[in-house]
């Protein structure tokens, strides 16, 4: 059965503003939501990058219903897989049922930042093994030590661990980091709705679980407008080849960027108000074997994307109604107490202040 999800971009979004998207999430009838753990965004325009695992901790505090996963982390260069085991069974812990651990293999824009170099691609994939192996032998809660060829962890235990370890999911967008989610993963996570890529996660152990999917879009009822916007926050929709996994600082993305036109990103990025056309996308995910896909709202006017889709999208794939809420939403609110988070000030507010300082959701440094 199909399930739909939101995409909490955290290269685009502050912390705040992420918590008060995961509640605006759940309240308009996505399941699940998926967010990015990067150490910079993409570009300097999209201007953010909080620690994802205290976002998450915020998250946890203010949804009740919303299942939530890393989209995705890397456990093997940026942090040690013993560390990311920790993060991943403290957040499983607030989060009883809703938690669940992306993994992959990472990018150098993300990974560089300690000095110890970018790893050819096969030795990140055979990296990323032993870090799943790592994750999963401290989830037993056993005192445990493992010298492996890439990672050491020295007579260590994890207390603090949820009732049941979460699943873990695998990113792959070619055909061997596809049979390692098979093999090891619980779930599948991809970007494009590639059958080749679910074939080959299905021939190794994948069949029966869940296969994940990103697709992006950008809402507005002025389509020219949605053009725009999609150009100049998510131009990496239409980078190809190998640029995204090996260019190491936002200002490479930028160069890499300044090429690809309007037309590219909009063939990639489904820009407008017409439900049809998100239905279509949707539908070619689905058609492709997905069963669980991830809308991202390019821009900073995330609330007309939950408008629309609350009203016409959602329904015509069997969600919620329009105008029926849930989750937090439904609770009585309760006095502000130490921990619990606060909504952020409206988005829209962030954006026209963005705007007048020379572009969509650009801030001032």
């Amino acid at each position: 059965m199909l399930e739909m999800g939101y995409k909490l971009s955290a290269e685009e979004f502050g912390a705040s503003e992420l918590v008060e998207y995961a509640m605006r999430a759940e309240q308009t009838g996505f399941g699940f939501a998926l967010i990015s753990d990067h150490f910079h965004p993409w570009t300097d325009r999209q201007g953010e990058s909080p620690f994802v695992w205290a976002v998450l901790g915020a998250i946890a505090r203010a949804t009740s219903t919303l299942r939530v996963g890393t989209a995705v982390t890397c456990p093997t260069m940026r942090v040690h897989p013993a560390l990311v085991a920790q993060a991943a069974a403290t957040t499983a812990s607030l989060m009883p049922g809703r938690f669940f651990l992306g993994v992959g293999t990472g990018e150098n824009l993300n990974e560089h930042v300690l000095g110890r170099g970018w790893p050819s691609a096969d030795e990140r994939l055979e990296m990323l093994e032993e870090a799943i192996e790592v994750i999963r032998l401290l989830w037993g809660g056993k005192l445990e030590t493992h010298r492996g060829k890439h990672f050491t962890v020295d007579h260590a235990r994890l207390y603090s661990l949820p009732e049941k370890p979460p699943e873990i999911m695998v990113a792959a967008s070619q055909p061997l980091a596809a049979q390692l989610a098979g093999r090891l993963g619980d779930a599948l996570i991809t970007t494009a709705p590639d059958e080749k890529i679910k074939r080959e996660f299905e021939k190794a152990g994948g069949r029966g679980k869940p296969a994940y999917i990103e697709i992006a879009v950008c809402v507005d009822e002025d389509e020219a407008r949605a053009r725009r916007t999609a150009h100049e926050t998510w131009s990496l929709a239409a980078l190809e080849g190998p640029l995204m996994t090996e260019l190491a600082l936002p200002e490479h993305f930028e160069a890499a960027f300044k090429p690809i036109r309007e037309e590219q990103v909009a063939q990639a990025v489904v820009c407008g108000a017409d439900p049809a056309k998100h239905l279509e996308k949707i539908g070619e995910a689905r058609d492709a074997g997905f069963t669980r896909v991830c809308v991202h709202q390019v821009g900073p006017d995330q609330e007309r994307f939950f408008a629309f889709y609350e009203r016409e999208v959602l329904p015509r794939l069997g969600g919620r109604p329009a105008g029926r809420r849930g989750g937090a939403a439904e609770r009585p609110r309760q006095p502000a107490r130490a921990g619990r988070v606060e909504a952020a000030p409206a988005r829209k507010k962030a954006a026209a202040a963005g705007a007048a300082r020379g572009g969509p959701g650009r801030r001032g440094r």
